[in-house]
């Protein structure tokens, strides 16, 4: 870290109060996410006692929390914990149960401890993201501009991608002084896969992704005409052809999948293919955590077509996941909590412990950590508020509807970041935002459309018909 960086860590709490003080509170928890996401530095902050140190995300939650009890206070009042809340509840308490099934009796003390420190840094992490689209996003106006703003921060990145796909990813060294990444994963393909100031290069990617979907989904929806004065057609066309330059193949399988996705309901009329996805996501973790993934056939399979590069990578993917999986099933339920207890290490020349895995993936990290009781409570509180959305909401003949067609294709995102998880871990707190956001507006006395919108209405009423919210939205 630098100076300069532990400066604009410093600074950034006085910022969101500012934003809180000057935009009515959901568009500054909005603003206050995206541009921690955006612009703050990596590895930078200061540490604290039993909560999770001040830095990253991490402190635009802490930032965010002080504005609302200065600025919006009366908010928490309303809040009510719903059934569709508890998953989140259980991953945020899970390091609980692995850390004390860990312990011998004699060292409960420090079981509970070390528990209820991991659990802290969970809810945070996690949970506070999901709680503040609970609050500030139930609502399908909220979700209409976090899509809107999302688009802008994907215009905010376009100069800043290019600029490092032609000079290299510099802009984190020249404006905080160092790099916070091993540099050589920056290159792909003969050319510079962007970081600008996120974690890695595939955040940048699966986040201008998601940009890219979103402005198409805001076009095809008649939602808006114009952001910052720029046509929507031309947005989604700067933001595709950034987004192209990004060199991330992982990212443009994601991107044709999100297209299927929409269009199939836009054209045809179906969720099958968002349904069929999630279904898939279910299965594929059934088999890889009971050690009967046939890794193999398929990196046969891809071999006749996928660069060789790639295809190794996946490879040397599944490998880990292989050995690891099979350590984090000597503890299959509750996992091995933290401190290294899920990595796979042997003895060297010297006869000293190496550690020879690597957790790429963050579904096997909270396997290994968390074990199936995580694992299992992080994909429902992640995947069952989409499936409510596209089942007992909103068919998804209903998806492009200028009120709808926001939070249609965040569902569709929100699921897109789950696939992502089966091969990366590059944590956003959007996706999380988002989720808390569609329970939000499952739960909300919003009327469904699936039974009252037909061919045959006329647009004015279909609009009518979709756009009936709640108390809380008027």
């Amino acid at each position: 870290m630098s100076p300069q960086a532990q400066l604009v860590m410093i600074l950034w709490l006085p910022v969101i109060l500012y934003l809180f003080s000057k935009f009515p509170p959901r568009k500054a928890v909005i603003v206050s996410f995206l541009g921690g996401l955006l612009f703050l530095p990596q590895k930078a902050g200061f540490k604290l006692p039993l909560i999770p140190d001040y830095q990253g995300m991490a402190a635009t939650c802490y930032g965010i929390f002080i504005g609302i009890l200065i600025y919006d206070s009366q908010i928490l009042g309303k809040f009510q914990l719903k059934w569709i809340d508890v998953p989140v509840i259980l991953f945020g308490i899970s390091p609980l149960f692995s850390s004390l099934s860990n312990f011998s009796s004699i060292d409960t003390i420090l079981a509970l401890y070390d528990g209820v420190n991991q659990s802290i840094t969970q809810i945070v992490i996690w949970g506070m993201p999901y709680f503040l689209g609970r609050l500030y996003l139930n609502n399908l106006k909220g979700l209409t501009e976090l899509a809107i703003n999302i688009v802008k921060g994907g215009l905010l990145y376009v100069p800043l991608c290019l600029y490092e796909v032609r000079m290299s990813p510099q802009l984190h060294n020249m404006v905080y002084g160092y790099f916070p990444h091993e540099f050589a994963q920056t290159m792909r393909y003969g050319g510079w896969r962007p970081q600008v100031f996120m974690q890695h290069g595939l955040t940048v990617s699966f986040f201008m992704m998601s940009a890219t979907l979103i402005a198409l989904s805001l076009w095809q929806g008649k939602v808006v005409q114009k952001i910052w004065r720029i046509p929507i057609k031309w947005v989604s066309i700067i933001l595709l052809i950034t987004f192209i330059l990004l060199k991330s193949t992982g990212a443009y399988g994601l991107f044709l999948l999100g297209l299927i996705i929409l269009f199939s309901a836009k054209w045809l009329r179906l969720n099958l293919p968002l349904i069929l996805v999630m279904v898939a996501i279910i299965v594929y973790l059934t088999i890889t955590s009971t050690g009967n993934f046939d890794s193999k056939s398929i990196v046969n399979f891809l071999g006749n077509f996928a660069p060789e590069e790639r295809v190794q990578s996946l490879e040397f993917r599944f490998y880990n996941e292989k050995i690891l999986g099979d350590r984090a099933r000597e503890r299959i339920l509750f996992g091995w909590g933290g401190w290294g207890r899920n990595r796979v290490y042997t003895e060297n020349w010297a006869g000293d412990l190496v550690d020879i895995s690597i957790t790429d993936s963050l579904w096997i990290i909270v396997f290994g950590n968390n074990g199936l009781f995580g694992l299992i409570s992080l994909i429902t509180f992640l995947l069952l508020p989409v499936f409510c959305f596209t089942l007992f909401r909103y068919p998804p003949k209903a998806w492009f509807y200028p009120q709808v067609a926001s939070a249609a294709v965040l569902a569709v995102c929100l699921t897109l970041a789950v696939v992502d998880y089966l091969l990366n871990f590059s944590f956003n707190p959007i996706f999380p935002l988002i989720s808390g956001g569609l329970s939000g507006l499952f739960i909300s006395k919003t009327q469904p459309v699936r039974k009252k919108v037909t061919r045959k209405m006329k647009p004015q009423k279909i609009i009518k018909q979709v756009s009936t919210i709640s108390h809380s939205q008027k």
